[in-house]
Order: C-alpha cells, then sequence, then structure tokens
C-alpha cells in the first residue's frame, strides 16, 4: 500500500471551540461537525476531505506541550496557499491576531509560521510551480522572506505547485 497524501490532522487543545474560532479567523477554515463541547472537525473551502482538522477539547488545566524541548513530537503542520496574494492576506490576518512568529524563504516554498491559543505551530506556505523553480536561486535552505520581492519576481496570482 502505498500513501498519497496526508487526508487531515488531528489536536488535543484546550478549548475546542475558542481553537476553532482561530482557525477559522485565521485560515478560513469552517466547521462542520461539532461534537459538544468535546470536538470540532473543520474543512477548508474547497477540500474534498470529510475534515481537514480535527480539535480535541482536553480542558484548560491542560500545560503546554514539550515537544521540541523535553520530548519528541510533532513540530508543525503546514498549510498551503493556491497565491501568494493569498499568502500576504493570510500574514495580515496572523499579524493581526498576534499569531504571527517567523517568515521564511526555504527556496522551492515560501512560509509563515505562527501560533495558535495553546502555543502549537504551523506554517502557511506557497510551493513554487516547477516551471519557475531555479535550482541555483531557489537551493532548500532557510532565508528571511521578503514577501514583496517574490510577488515581484512571480506575480501575487500565480498557482502554486500542485502535488
Amino acid at each position: 500500500m502505498a500513501v498519497t497524501k496526508v487526508n487531515h490532522a488531528v489536536l488535543y487543545v484546550r478549548d475546542a471551540a475558542q481553537s476553532a474560532d482561530f482557525y477559522e479567523q485565521a485560515l478560513g477554515l469552517e466547521a462542520v461537525h461539532r461534537m459538544g463541547d468535546q470536538a470540532v472537525f473543520m474543512r477548508a473551502a474547497g477540500s474534498i476531505n470529510d475534515h481537514d482538522l480535527g480539535l480535541f477539547g482536553v480542558g484548560g488545566q491542560a500545560g503546554p506541550s514539550p515537544a521540541g524541548r523535553t520530548s519528541v513530537g510533532m513540530y508543525h503542520l503546514a498549510w498551503q496557499v493556491d497565491t501568494l496574494a493569498e499568502l500576504a492576506a493570510t500574514r495580515q490576518r496572523l499579524v493581526e491576531l498576534g499569531a504571527l512568529v517567523g517568515q521564511s524563504d526555504h527556496g522551492a516554498s515560501k512560509s509563515l509560521y505562527a501560533h495558535d491559543p495553546d502555543g502549537l505551530e504551523f506554517e502557511v506556505m506557497w510551493q513554487v510551480p516547477t516551471e519557475l523553480h531555479d535550482p541555483d536561486r531557489d537551493a532548500m535552505g532557510t532565508r528571511p522572506l521578503d514577501l514583496d520581492a517574490e510577488v515581484a519576481r512571480f506575480g501575487a496570482d500565480t498557482p502554486a505547485r500542485v502535488h
């Protein structure tokens, strides 16, 4: 059996409703199913999945995740947008929410990093289309992102590479 894609992610959060409100504001995800105050299942616009993100509330007493500091665990999830214009709009929303914590140019992708209400990190990225990828200029790495320069280079509405 061969895996073809990631279908959805599930997160343990302190308050499922609060987290759902955040992901709706930050990423435009829509709540498609709720299990009382215990869980919210969300879907991205245009997704064919039953849900893309599941949020399970574990209560306000839950401490922060020690993953990456004192234990193993997931670092972050990455959400792809279709255009650099959408990445710029997402950056503005993340700034307004006080959630943006970083911006990186990884060569083949242009990325924003943010924290949700529980401090869980996620990435929002735009993938350089294969036909526009320059292996010399876009070598893998981590550099500061100059989103305005990337828009000038690729165009605000150039569709991202799709797998």
